[in-house]
């Protein structure tokens, strides 16, 4: 993980526009998709990886730290799409998807039978739950990687390569996107009371506003 500069870590990443974090995840995937239209898959792996690496050091460079899950996806994209041009084989580039949802899903489990909640160390600056809420979201989590892992497997052993670039983009990322706003339910249910009490504080009683009365 990296080291944040920021003396209040949590804060700086909750400052981070989502919208940026959104273009440095979804920039490469774009690099990658145009590139293999064009190009096909071996220069589309090296504009990848050069799209992957820069989207890190903008990250570095506007943030001061690199969010830890963007990074290891990253560094895997490297190492496979090194392999991939390396060995003339784009099966490396292709199981990148399933190695590292897997490797996600593995850790977070892992991390739970051990009492180390994993999902909470990477995202809790910026998400306050209970135990129990981040208990379940772990799960929830670590559930999805494998499925994405699954999907990846049947796309690219039953698909053309175009299309399974294609679904990179246009079918993976926009499920990610979707589950993660699908937990919001379960992150304002388990908001823990300090958190609730803080979002109730502003609200006026029941009967006008506190400040005008004696």
């Amino acid at each position: 993980m990296s080291e944040p500069l920021s003396p209040n870590p949590a804060a700086a990443e909750a400052a981070a526009p989502p919208w940026r974090r959104m273009a440095f995840e979804v920039g490469p995937l774009v690099v990658f998709f145009v590139a293999n239209q064009t190009s096909g898959i071996m220069v589309a792996t090296a504009l990848f990886m050069a799209a992957a690496v820069i989207a890190v050091g903008l990250s570095w460079r506007m943030e001061r730290r690199v969010p830890l899950m963007p990074l290891i996806s990253a560094a895997f994209v490297v190492l496979f799409g090194g392999l991939t041009l390396a060995l003339d084989d784009d099966l490396f580039i292709k199981i990148k998807p399933t190695v590292v949802n897997l490797l996600f899903a593995g850790a977070i489990l892992v991390g739970l039978a051990l009492r180390q909640d994993i999902l909470k160390i990477v995202i809790g600056g910026v998400m306050h739950l209970t135990d129990r809420g981040w208990r379940i979201l772990s799960i929830r989590w670590a559930v999805f990687f494998v499925f994405l892992a699954i999907v990846n497997e049947v796309v690219w052993r039953n698909f053309s390569t175009e299309f399974w670039a294609g679904f990179k983009l246009f079918g993976i990322f926009p499920m990610t996107l979707a589950f993660g706003l699908a937990q919001i339910p379960l992150a304002l249910r388990y908001a823990p009371p300090e958190a609730a009490g803080e979002a109730d504080a502003g609200e006026p009683e029941p009967g006008g506003d506190p400040e005008s009365r004696p």
